[in-house]
């Protein structure tokens, strides 16, 4: 889903280091960087839609150059409590709808505090 320009300067200048569980592929500058500060330059091909939240925590840390190990090289702690990464699913059919949403039905179980309109 990358654009021309994206796909011609990955063939052209890019080498691919990785690729995550969601299939979106990973590349570096090759050659002598050129990119800010001379750093070199690093980007992400999204598989489907682009969608930044997409990305997971380890490859985000290397594309903001939090560090310069690839997440294989990575040892990052996980606590007992985190769960495995997802992307964003708002405006997807996996995307969460409460009970009283409109998509579902819009009818929902009377609460104890629910509002009560004022009568006179």
């Amino acid at each position: 889903m990358a654009t021309i320009g994206t796909r011609l300067f990955t063939w052209w200048r890019g080498e691919q280091v990785g690729e995550d569980q969601f299939g979106n592929r990973y590349y570096r500058e090759k050659g002598k960087p050129t990119g800010p500060v001379g750093r070199e330059r690093r980007w992400v091909i999204y598989k489907g839609r682009p969608e930044a939240s997409k990305v997971p925590p380890a490859w985000h840390i290397w594309l903001h150059y939090t560090t310069d190990e690839l997440p294989k090289q990575q040892d990052l702690p996980t606590a007992a409590w985190q769960e495995e990464h997802l992307p964003n699913l708002t405006g997807t059919d996996f995307a969460y709808h409460p009970g009283g949403s409109i998509v579902k039905g819009g009818k929902r179980q009377k609460g104890t505090g629910d509002y009560e309109a004022w009568r006179p």
